[in-house]
């Protein structure tokens, strides 16, 4: 299991040089870095055991190797801890692109989106993600809205919090 170091660690990793996207079936988030990096991809392999390590890559002058999350890892525990600890106001490129991700991959991550809207600001992860029987595209479209303003609002400060 992570601790919060980790997870920190990984969160500026990804907002630095990660991609959040997908191969047009499924949504994915890579972190290529140069070979140089080689020891630190290796940790975020060892501490974020659910994705995969590929390379040593050498093509065009460039050596590099990518750690990749997909599939059931990226539902159920990346996906949430971007929930968590990413925001706007953190980094708002990074939100857009992880943002984009989920409006573009609904279907394949609506019931990890809907568990980590409920918890979003959470120091709590989320309980793996529930299938739940078809909706309607009316309603599930108003609940990933739904999950996405909550998902929104948890970086960025109340102004009726007096601490603000």
């Amino acid at each position: 299991m992570a601790s919060e170091f980790d997870e920190g660690l990984m969160i500026g990793l990804l907002i630095s040089g990660g991609h959040f996207g997908g191969d047009g079936r499924q949504p994915q988030v890579t972190l290529r870095l140069h070979l140089r990096h080689e020891a630190l991809l290796r940790w975020v392999d060892r501490s974020f055991p659910g994705g995969r390590l590929y390379g040593p890559y050498h093509h065009a002058g460039r050596d590099y190797m990518q750690w990749m999350a997909r599939g059931a890892y990226l539902r159920e525990c990346l996906l949430p801890l971007l929930a968590r600890r990413l925001s706007p106001g953190l980094d708002r490129h990074s939100w857009d692109r992880f943002d984009k991700m989920c409006r573009t991959y609904v279907k394949q991550l609506e019931n990890a989106l809907e568990d980590a809207g409920k918890s979003a600001g959470s120091a709590v992860t989320p309980k793996p993600a529930r299938r739940h029987p078809a909706l309607p595209a009316a309603e599930l479209s108003r609940r990933v809205e739904e999950a996405f303003g909550r998902l929104r609002n948890a970086g960025e400060p109340n102004a009726a919090d007096p601490e603000n």
